[in-house]
């Protein structure tokens, strides 16, 4: 089954200097990557929750190209890393993407799991550590970073900000933030509150999932109805309705549906058989709800 992933919001009450380390991973996290590829067009990503695997704490990532929900970022505060590690049936395979511990001079090998980049990028070299203020008004270390003349793979520069990642994808370190590529990092927040921004190609920022999440009117007015058709029903009023599990009484998984924002979804048991049924629907903060349906 499932594990039940719950938010866990931190409260900080420190004053930040320049030397202090800022955690990628403290707080709820929303990123707007935008790209103008095919028009311009901003994808959201954020993290959804937390779960234990292997006795490790680690954050959900979701949104856009992370629906599977099976990439999970986990940091190690006291060696300044950040991993991501993918979840395939049985294998978890880990990566490091994120070593904020480096000194100018040190070498990392780049990696880009899951993404637009080589996966193997080679090996960088960290070129200077310049202080700089963000949206807070507090200045965080930014990571200038080149390949190494040794790199065959890749020929672009990274630039890494403390407590907020690449200026990529999440989970490209070496990726190219290029307006006309893959994109380049226009927003990001921290628990609602903005913390970094470009408003080179976009008008503004403003915070998506955990606004409109914390609007939603719950998932108090999901009902399931008879459609009248052999071994269909349907799940109406599913707006707020991210994501919506079935299972059989023995707890296995037979279908995950992703919703966009319909307002009914149309769920085919023809392939089942007849019996008891359960529906788990998630809305964006994965609080869920459960039905039992039975299938003559």
């Amino acid at each position: 089954m499932r594990k039940v992933l719950v938010f866990s919001f931190l409260s900080y009450c420190m004053t930040m200097s320049a030397q202090d380390y800022k955690p990628l991973l403290d707080n709820f996290n929303e990123w707007h990557v935008t790209s103008c590829y095919f028009g311009c067009l901003t994808d959201v990503y954020y993290t959804d929750g937390d779960t234990t695997v292997n006795g490790k704490v680690y954050k959900v990532l979701d949104g856009s190209h992370y629906i599977s929900r099976t990439f999970l970022l986990h940091e190690e505060v006291s060696t300044k890393k950040v991993s991501l590690t993918l979840v395939d049936g049985a294998m978890n395979e880990e990566y490091l993407l994120y070593d904020f511990s480096l000194t100018i001079g040190d070498s990392i090998p780049m990696l880009n799991p899951i993404s637009p980049f080589p996966e193997e990028a080679g090996y960088y070299r960290l070129d200077s550590i310049i202080n700089r203020p963000l949206a807070d008004g507090n200045e965080y270390r930014h990571f200038y970073l080149s390949p190494t003349a040794t790199n065959p793979i890749s020929a672009t520069n990274a630039t890494w900000i403390e407590g907020v990642g690449s200026l990529s994808l999440i989970n490209a370190p070496s990726g190219d933030p290029d307006i006309n590529g893959a994109g380049h990092l226009s927003c990001f927040f921290k628990n609602g509150e903005l913390f970094y921004s470009n408003l080179d190609s976009i008008g503004g920022c403003e915070p998506v999932i955990l606004s409109n999440s914390l609007n939603h009117s719950t998932l108090d007015a999901l009902t399931v109805v008879n459609t009248g058709q052999d071994n269909h029903c349907q799940l109406l009023n599913t707006t707020s309705v991210r994501l919506l599990d079935i299972y059989n009484l023995s707890g296995q998984r037979l279908q995950s549906i992703s919703n966009g924002g319909e307002h009914s979804l149309l769920l085919d048991f023809s392939g089942y058989g007849s019996g008891v049924y359960l529906l788990v629907a998630y809305d964006l903060l994965f609080k869920q709800r459960t039905f039992k349906v039975l299938i003559n």
